[in-house]
């Protein structure tokens, strides 16, 4: 699978942060074939139609809508006739959250690292528009600097972002973000570089080192589930992508993600989903098809 890698552009600053206009981009972005990137993605559709196969979801392509695209996740679009019209930001994780001066801030961003809710939001036009505009004077700044855009395009984009999360929150029913747990964050976080390895509550709360009720307190506060559960959602989600992308076996997967036996992998994803991961691999797939 093809990964595009984030690259310095024409921008008079040394940000790893730009604003694409989707007609110069399009062979790139929105490729027909899977593909990964090694950046985020916020991309705003003033018009489509179509589908864009996210990691294991089809999403619908429509006239003002936005999707939220973290980096390494797989993609394909599927786009109908040539009436599109769409911009993109893309930006790199580490750039962000020291541009902001918080190393957790993508995650308290809801649409990110998201494993429960569609990684969308269809939109009233008067809002992309809203969001767009602020777009075009981030880039104004971006290629036009002077000594104040560094502080212009922060305050644009931090409006822009907590904008959004506004936005997706509402829409996906999900709680405001409380900024005092930190702890939740760092679980969050923390799950998504150890969960091949680590599939124990306990060994999180020891590696932020505080008690597993605590973890739990902070988890339920922050997401209204419990620590078990986010865990259990992050660990479905890594099984659902080695079964679609990876093309493993049961027993493959059993083993890189440390189950004891291949029947306790399928015991676990028949409880999560309430069908067998082949019955989860078949539906995929013919919903794949049926759009070719």
């Amino acid at each position: 699978m093809k990964t595009h890698k984030f690259h310095k552009t024409e921008c008079g600053v040394p940000f790893l942060l730009n604003v694409l206009p989707g007609e110069d981009v399009k062979e790139i972005y929105l490729n027909t074939d899977f593909y990964n990137t090694d950046f985020f993605e916020i991309i705003f559709f003033k018009r489509g139609k179509g589908k864009l196969f996210l990691n294991q979801e089809s999403l619908d392509v429509k006239d003002n809508s936005v999707f939220f695209i973290s980096a390494f996740q797989e993609r394909r679009w599927v786009l109908e006739g040539d009436d599109v019209a769409y911009t993109i930001l893309v930006f790199q994780e580490e750039f962000l959250n020291d541009f902001f001066s918080d190393k957790l801030f993508t995650y308290r961003l809801q649409y990110f690292y998201q494993y429960e809710q569609p990684l969308m939001l269809h939109i009233g036009s008067a809002d992309l528009s809203r969001w767009c505009s602020i777009l075009m004077e981030i880039k104004g700044e971006l290629l036009l600097t002077r000594p104040d855009s560094e502080h212009i395009i922060r305050s644009l984009l931090y409006y822009l972002l907590q904008t959004l999360n506004r936005k997706y929150a509402d829409a996906q029913n999900l709680p405001v973000i409380k900024t005092a747990q930190n702890h939740a964050f760092q679980f969050k976080k923390l799950l998504e570089t150890n969960i091949r390895q680590r599939q124990r509550v306990n060994d999180y709360a020891d590696m932020l080192g505080i008690s597993r009720i605590s973890l739990n307190k902070a988890v339920k506060s922050q997401f209204n589930i419990t620590a078990t559960e986010l865990l259990k959602q992050r660990l479905l989600f890594e099984v659902q992508t080695l079964l679609v992308h990876a093309n493993k076996s049961i027993s493959e997967i059993s083993f890189e993600l440390g189950f004891s036996e291949p029947h306790h992998l399928l015991r676990f994803f028949k409880t999560q989903t309430g069908i067998t991961p082949s019955q989860y691999l078949k539906s995929y797939t013919s919903e794949k098809l049926a759009i070719h």
